[in-house]
């Protein structure tokens, strides 16, 4: 005969993962790879990303790779970055890691809507504060904005684009 101990436990792990597949569909949406959706005009940047669950889903990880043609005797720029998507203590894909071949390292939380995703870093003195947002529009394309506040609390556009599913 099952114990009630036991019965506990296995309603205590159904009703997590309930909570934890409802958290997961917030990410749907985004979850695959993305193709910059340039204009053309000289000079601008083009790069790719993608969002994939790894590790049984208890992570999201973001690769993005942007190449920006040389300008005015600099040379042309790459970036790529690593995001890691990971669970809070309530099993949340609340927060974030970022690194990047500059040797930066931001700390995020995340916040999202049916159709939003925001990372924003980590308020610390001296130093600006970080928001990125994903946003999915109408025709299924992604507008991705990258904000930068130094008083944490009035942000400008630092670079902005869309991206088409690929």
């Amino acid at each position: 005969m099952i114990n009630k101990k036991v019965i506990t436990f296995l309603l205590f792990l159904v009703l997590s993962n309930l909570g934890f597949a409802q958290t997961n569909q917030n990410w749907n949406w985004i979850i695959g790879n993305w193709e910059g959706v340039g204009n053309g005009k000289p000079g601008e940047g083009k790069g790719v990303f993608s969002f994939e669950y790894q590790l049984d889903q208890n992570v999201i990880v973001r690769k993005s790779h942007s190449e920006y043609p040389s300008q005015n005797a600099k040379s042309m720029t790459i970036h790529d970055d690593l995001l890691v998507v990971y669970l809070d203590e309530n099993k949340n894909l609340s927060k974030a890691i970022y690194f990047d071949n500059e040797g930066h390292v931001i700390n995020y939380s995340i916040t999202y809507t049916e159709k939003t995703i925001t990372f924003l870093s980590e308020t610390k003195p001296n130093q600006p504060t970080f928001r990125l947002i994903y946003s999915l529009l109408e025709n299924k394309e992604v507008n991705t904005a990258f904000e930068i506040s130094m008083d944490g609390k009035n942000f400008n556009t630092y670079i902005e684009g869309k991206s088409k599913k690929i």
